[in-house]
């Protein structure tokens, strides 16, 4: 995995625990992503310097603008291409998995086709 394919993740899994828990820690981003707390800690820290999240010692990590428009972006890739899968036959788990995967990678062009032919099924 590349480091910005990593970092997308971290943003989206930001997103995931704001939206689900209304506060994302790093011992929270470690634990849902089976990640070490250094390895969250490395990759805040690039995030920050990117003008992505906003943090302290003491509080929650924050999304910045910048940082939220690019989590949404591959949360929302990430969900279609979810359902996408599932709808084809495969095992949910496996979806979500082989999901991450394609988000990184596919162009904005094909995203836009595949989130077309969803809605016209729906």
């Amino acid at each position: 995995m590349g480091e910005c394919e990593s970092l997308e993740n971290y943003l989206k899994q930001i997103l995931i625990l704001l939206e689900t828990k209304g506060y994302a820690r790093s011992k929270d981003i470690a634990d849902s992503m089976g990640v070490s707390k250094p390895s969250v800690c490395v990759a805040m820290k690039k995030l920050k310097e990117n003008g992505c999240i906003m943090m302290s010692n003491r509080s929650p990590v924050c999304l910045t603008d910048k940082g939220y428009a690019i989590a949404r972006q591959f949360y929302e890739r990430h969900k279609t291409l979810t359902r996408i899968l599932i709808q084809l036959g495969v095992d949910k788990k496996v979806a979500e998995k082989d999901a991450c995967k394609i988000e990184h990678d596919l162009s904005d062009e094909s995203y836009a086709a595949i989130s077309g032919l969803l809605a016209k099924e729906t």
